[in-house]
């Protein structure tokens, strides 16, 4: 049974694979948030003492003093400080947000607003991508190809009625429009609302996540005058991983909704493919096809 077929393939291979990943994004979230969070609140009090010092001893600003500002402003954003707030800003190596960084790695985003600042947690951060770009590709493509037979299954599909054949294609389409409703349209609303964005920046946000270009100039999470529900980044995660695999599934599902649509409008004006049973115009029964090898 395709059912059965399924679900052994299922327990018997994505699960496992499954429980791999999800395991593997979580020992990398644990790792990062041991090696760099302390190392943040270390530059984090030092740039406050570095504002402090500023304020008391510079009331007439010059041109060397605000140089020497701006480069400590500069060293302080490359380790993750966001400059605006106080030390009491959110954290951005707690798990939540160490879970979200050791997302972009393995999907090759790389916003670029946040890196590893230490040595030890570059050199792991080298390895964990060396290892997790292959698992993320691999499950991915593990899960489309399984969705993809659950859900558009070629064989003998011509052979159904008419009538199952129109609502076969009509629940592709409208799994698809339901995905891009779920993945491009709801997400970008949400980002809308907690970030302060318009829709379009929201939507723009999506687009250059889900095509892993991550460019880096809208990440989610990052303004210290608002107030984030701890997991905020960890769901975003999460949604970055079923978009990617969502991408992976209608890649393939796309022209196939295409193919069948073409077959239906050519067989509804009596120009689709004639049966096999069908007796030949001139009423002489049809040759047999000799296979090469005799």
């Amino acid at each position: 049974m395709p059912r059965t077929g399924l679900c052994g393939c299922w327990g018997g291979r994505a699960l496992p694979l499954l429980l791999a990943y999800i395991s593997y994004l979580l020992l990398g979230a644990t790792v990062f948030q041991l090696l760099e969070k302390q190392a943040e609140a270390q530059s984090r009090h030092e740039f406050q003492f570095e504002k402090l010092r500023f304020l008391e001893n510079y009331t007439c600003l010059d041109q060397r003093a605000l140089e020497q500002f701006v480069q400590v402003i500069m060293e302080a954003w490359v380790k993750g400080v966001n400059p605006k707030g106080n030390s009491t800003n959110p954290s951005n190596w707690d798990f939540g947000s160490s879970f979200f960084f050791a997302g972009t790695v393995v999907t090759t985003i790389g916003f670029g607003n946040l890196s590893p600042s230490t040595e030890a947690g570059q050199v792991f951060c080298v390895f964990y991508a060396l290892v997790g770009i292959p698992l993320n590709v691999v499950f991915l493509n593990h899960l489309g190809t399984g969705l993809r037979a659950h859900l558009a299954i070629r064989e003998r599909w011509e052979d159904q009625p008419r009538r199952s054949q129109q609502l076969q294609v009509l629940g592709l389409a409208l799994f698809l429009i339901l995905g891009t409703l779920v993945i491009l349209i709801f997400p970008p609303l949400i980002f809308s609302h907690v970030e302060g964005w318009s829709f379009s920046e929201g939507f723009y946000f999506a687009f250059i996540t889900l095509s892993t270009i991550g460019f880096g100039d809208y990440v989610v999470g990052t303004d210290p005058s608002k107030h984030y529900v701890s997991m905020y980044r960890s769901l975003t995660a999460v949604w970055i991983l079923l978009g990617l695999a969502w991408l992976a599934l209608i890649l393939p599902l796309g022209p196939l909704l295409l193919h069948r649509c073409s077959q239906l409008w050519l067989l509804s004006r009596g120009l689709g493919p004639k049966d096999k049973s069908a007796p030949d115009p001139s009423g002489l029964p049809r040759p047999q096809k000799i296979p090469i090898s005799a």
